[in-house]
């Protein structure tokens, strides 16, 4: 299947406007992603015509907007293929589903001396709720360390493992150097020595398909504002048996199958890890905006942007004093790069100017910056509704900025 990235673009309104009287053109797709229509249109919808708390009302309104809700817990559990639907957690996003598996298992199952594996590359939603909890239990983090062109270094992860090693917590898609890490094989080593993994998914599930029973994955984080969904609504998949063992989260309603000022009992899966009135208008967004990638096709929305990726590394390489971060052979679309001598922050704000939107800084990944030897960088990451046109605008603009300098 091919992609008509002219007819998707008329689904994303804001690629129509003007930044500063020049087409807008967004290459910021790794921290949130534009949405369509109909994912928006769903909101407005079930607003005017669904409202209503889900789970505890007899009523014809809370009823209809429960089936809705469940139906998106059904649709995600297809989208990453997982077992059953008490495996999907709905959280707030990423950093929250992270932050939620750091408490409940550092409280039921880390102690003093017990190990972490994380990598140098992580995203600080997956050092800094680990290294709370760490101070809290006396834990410790180990790292695996990166080569040059931004891979993981399987031989010095092996070496890692101890008697003491509790728990891997690694990114599939690194959101800077668009490393994308072979999570396969980082689990196999993993479950060799019987621990457990935790994979974040945020940069890895908008871009191409993930199967977390093949990947055999425990437990699997990802946000919907990231996949042209809402803001708001994240996933935390667990293998059942594991979600069964952990302790709650945060105590409230929905969450309890007895209270009595004696003694609680909880709910079963997946309720016991959501506490509280739920965000089910953004859930049934989630799932239209998994029906929209699913009707244009994972495979060949992972195909077209690597073919936009590898198009812009060639345009971007061609330009004199450009630094490349991340040349891994397995990339996703992501191009993390400085020029010359220009810091970071005047580069993108000089694009901002030619309405080109890019993230600079270091994307909230210092440790990885540290290893880099920089302070930040100048980074376009791509969506199947950017251009090729749009690349060479991207080029055009650095090519004149750099000139100025």
């Amino acid at each position: 299947m091919t992609i008509d990235v002219k007819a998707i673009r008329n689904d994303f309104p804001i690629l129509e406007r003007k930044v500063y009287g020049k087409p807008l053109v967004y290459f910021d797709n790794a921290a949130t992603t534009q949405k369509p229509r109909c994912v928006v249109d769903a909101i407005a919808e079930e607003y005017y015509s669904v409202n209503a708390n889900v789970h505890r009302g007899v009523h014809f309104l809370s009823q209809q907007a429960t089936s809705l809700h469940e139906a998106s817990r059904e649709a995600t559990r297809k989208f990453i293929n997982a077992r059953t639907t008490n495996e999907i957690i709905f959280t707030r996003g990423t950093t929250e589903s992270i932050n939620l598996l750091a408490s409940v298992f550092a409280q039921s199952r880390l102690r003093q001396g017990d190990e972490v594996i994380v990598s140098v590359m992580e995203h600080h939603s997956n050092i800094v709720p680990w290294q709370l909890q760490a101070q809290r239990y006396g834990f410790v983090l180990k790292v695996i360390p990166i080569n040059d062109q931004g891979e993981l270094l399987l031989d010095e992860y092996r070496k890692l493992f101890t008697p003491h090693t509790k728990l891997v917590a690694v990114t599939h898609v690194s959101n800077v150097l668009g490393t994308i890490n072979p999570v396969s094989e980082l689990i196999s080593i993993a479950h060799a020595h019987e621990v457990p993994v935790l994979v974040d998914g945020a940069q890895s599930v908008p871009h191409q398909p993930v199967d977390v029973q093949d990947l055999d994955v425990d437990f699997f984080a990802f946000s919907a504002h990231k996949m042209y969904g809402p803001t708001g609504v994240g996933v935390l998949y667990g293998k059942e048996r594991w979600l069964d063992a952990l302790p709650p989260y945060q105590g409230g309603g929905e969450m309890i199958s007895h209270v009595s000022f004696e003694k609680t009992t909880f709910n079963e899966l997946p309720f016991k890890f959501e506490a509280g009135t739920p965000d089910y208008i953004g859930t049934n967004a989630l799932a239209c905006a998994i029906q929209y990638l699913l009707h244009i096709g994972m495979d060949s929305i992972a195909a077209y942007e690597h073919q936009l990726t590898a198009y812009a590394t060639e345009r971007l390489l061609d330009i004199e004093g450009l630094r490349l971060f991340g040349t891994s052979q397995q990339k996703g679309s992501v191009l993390s790069f400085q020029v010359g001598n220009i810091h970071h922050f005047d580069l993108g704000t000089l694009l901002d100017r030619m309405g080109i939107a890019v993230r600079t800084g270091h994307h909230c990944a210092q440790p990885l910056m540290a290893r880099l030897g920089i302070e930040g960088t100048v980074r376009a990451s791509f969506s199947f509704y950017n251009t090729t046109d749009e690349v060479d605008a991207l080029a055009a603009a650095i090519r004149r900025i750099a000139r100025m300098f």
